[in-house]
């Protein structure tokens, strides 16, 4: 990580060009995105990034890269019940229930227990639908 280099009026200026600077008409949410795009390109598979801008990826409503980072996520930790809870949101959203329910089955099987959450997040809207939603709660919740 960079250090800070000399204060500019009220800000720091850096003296590296990493990061991308902050214009007032770019919103918070568009920021992040970028700022953590320049990190990922230098670090791929920093695991903790990619949860933050997958996350923000789907805040944006960009579902199919949201997707294509919980699925990254997932072969970066294939024990994590989380990714694959995340990864069933990102297929539901994209209304492609059979793979939501595969995640999900396999989220439930790693530990994810959350099943109140489970049951009102809105990413699992088209999962949710579906009777074997419920029939997945039923298996896990006894």
């Amino acid at each position: 990580m960079s250090s800070p280099g000399k204060p500019v009026g009220n800000k720091v200026a850096s003296s590296s060009s990493a990061a991308p600077a902050r214009t007032a008409e770019q919103s918070q949410l568009e920021f992040e995105l970028d700022f953590f795009e320049t990190i990922l390109s230098r670090n791929p598979d920093f695991v903790d990034v990619l949860r933050v801008h997958g996350n923000n990826l789907t805040l944006k409503g960009s579902f199919a890269e949201g997707l294509e980072v919980d699925k990254r996520l997932v072969a970066l930790r294939p024990h994590d019940p989380l990714a694959h809870y995340n990864l069933a949101c990102s297929y539901s959203l994209l209304k492609k229930v059979e793979p939501a329910l595969r995640a999900l089955r396999k989220a439930l099987e790693l530990g994810y227990d959350d099943f109140r959450y489970l049951r009102e997040d809105r990413d699992l809207l088209a999962v949710r639908k579906d009777p074997r939603f419920r029939q997945l709660l039923r298996e896990f919740e006894a």
